[in-house]
């Protein structure tokens, strides 16, 4: 719970901001029994603009309507990728497996700020320019439509205009059952961050 300004010149206020303090404390807790269990898909979000090219690891996203269908991600305000997306119009999207592994490190353990990431993979431009990882499971590349502040990130919903996945695998009927598995948040939880999240 936040703290209120006013609680800081009220009599018996440290013991209202101590309450506040442990009732926030139990909120985390709590969100943490819930969170904690989940273990969502990592995608890899790309986005060029004004001339430069992004990307990072993202573990906050999902697919937030089914008629039209539209996909919402979520990037860090502290992150470049971020920065290069505000400027966009359109996001890249891409699944990695569990055995791409260097390919999340490189974008979420490392930051463009000092790596050309794009430097050491195979990509294309795609849809509007927004560089599309030619290695990724699946990708897509959407239109963005609305952008929400979320606190330290920020949520952008995109309109889905182009998709695909490896060229060797375009147009042939592939079993889900011989798939590689995907790279869940616990598959990359030891990546440590190009960025710190806040």
């Amino acid at each position: 719970m936040a703290r209120g300004a006013d609680t800081e010149n009220v009599e018996g206020s440290q013991g209202v901001a101590d309450a506040e303090d442990a009732r926030a404390a139990e909120d985390g807790d709590g969100m943490d029994a819930f969170v904690g269990p989940l273990d969502p898909e990592m995608c890899v979000v790309t986005a060029a603009a004004n001339g430069e090219r992004a990307g990072c690891l993202v573990g906050f996203s999902s697919q937030c309507s089914i008629h039209p269908v539209r996909f919402a991600v979520w990037l860090s305000k502290a992150n470049r990728t971020f920065r290069v997306a505000r400027d966009a119009d359109v996001l890249a999207v891409h699944l990695l497996t569990r055995e791409q592994r260097g390919l999340a490190e490189l974008f979420g353990g490392q930051t463009g700020d000092r790596v050309d990431k794009f430097a050491h993979v195979r990509w294309r431009p795609g849809y509007s320019g927004a560089p599309v990882l030619e290695d990724a499971r699946a990708w897509f590349a959407g239109r963005i439509l609305h952008r929400v502040d979320g606190g330290d990130h920020v949520g952008f919903v995109l309109d889905p205009v182009e998709w695909g996945g490896p060229r060797e695998r375009r147009g042939a009927a592939r079993s889900e059952a011989g798939a590689a598995p995907l790279l869940h948040l616990g598959d990359a939880v030891t990546i440590r961050p190009g960025h710190p999240a806040d």
